[in-house]
């Protein structure tokens, strides 16, 4: 039977910008939720002083909670060398985060697809940064998992593997025991694909998921696929909702993962309209995982 975690989409900003939230209390509301676990994200301000990083697992723990995953966003596709060796060494950092924290899955992504860097040059700069990695984080026993991203929070440009062509390749390159796919249904929207289609393609390898729903507030999908997104922060055409009443065929999604023996994490990214609204989507991925694994 999958667990189920919640992430803070709706306090990134408060929680690694501004400073106006603390990690407390996002530790406390997420606690009262019908959920197993916090999806944890390097990027918290707090985080940056590691003497927080056992005081926010005792707090999570004591509420008998746990934090399995670690959200950071590597990029290894930058042209510096000195860049890209300097991202290692953060990623390094971050899976010993997420060991400190009690988890075992650590995000990892390809890079930035930034103008000129063709699709062959990026994935060997990607697999060799992940691979580069993987040693460290089995000597933890944490597994390292690529997400079919569309763009961190913090981004210019968008994912260099957006794309399911490029995903996959990158995927396929790297067969190691401690690596696998943190699979988004959401995001392939934004790569103006079909995440059905996607999940078909890689389901044995997905060892987490983040559950989302996505709206259009305007237009069509055929007009999110022909516009340009290669702008600061996410496309303003399509958006973050309630988990259910979106885009996504939950059904399709959770027989194709109960198919391939799938019992991993699921993290909810929602809430962004408040806590009443992620309370529904817990409600909804409770009663969804129910009718497939129990």
């Amino acid at each position: 039977m999958p667990k189920l975690a919640a992430f803070p989409k709706a306090f990134m900003q408060a929680l690694c910008k501004d400073g106006t939230m603390k990690v407390s209390e996002w530790i406390g509301l997420a606690c009262q939720l019908d959920i197993d676990g916090l999806e944890w994200y390097a990027g918290f301000l707090e985080m940056d002083d590691e003497r927080n990083w056992s005081l926010f697992r005792r707090q999570v723990e004591d509420q008998g909670k746990v934090i399995p995953m670690m959200c950071c966003s590597p990029d290894f596709t930058h042209p510096d060398e000195h860049f890209r060796r300097e991202e290692i060494a953060r990623q390094k950092r971050w899976i010993d985060m997420t060991a400190a924290l009690g988890g075992t899955y650590c995000r990892v992504l390809s890079g930035q697809r930034r103008p000129g860097l063709s699709i062959e040059e990026g994935v060997q700069l990607a697999v060799s940064g992940i691979e580069a990695c993987l040693p460290y984080a089995q000597q933890y026993g944490i597994t390292l998992m690529i997400e079919n991203h569309y763009k961190d929070d913090f981004w210019l440009y968008p994912e260099f593997a957006q794309k399911m062509e490029v995903f996959c390749m990158l995927v396929d390159k790297i067969q190691h025991p401690n690596f696998g796919v943190n699979y988004d249904p959401s995001n392939t929207y934004l790569a103006g694909e079909d995440p059905l289609e996607l999940l078909s393609r890689i389901s044995k390898r997905v060892v987490t998921m983040h559950a989302s729903d996505r709206y259009l507030i305007e237009g069509t999908i055929a007009d999110l696929r022909n516009e340009e997104m290669d702008a600061a922060g996410y496309a303003k055409r399509l958006k973050h909702g309630e988990i259910g009443k979106g885009l996504n065929d939950y059904d399709a999604i959770f027989t194709e993962l109960k198919r391939v023996g799938f019992d991993g994490w699921i993290s909810i990214e929602d809430g962004v309209d408040g806590m009443d609204q992620l309370e529904r989507s817990v409600a909804f991925l409770r009663k969804k995982m129910g009718d497939f694994w129990e």
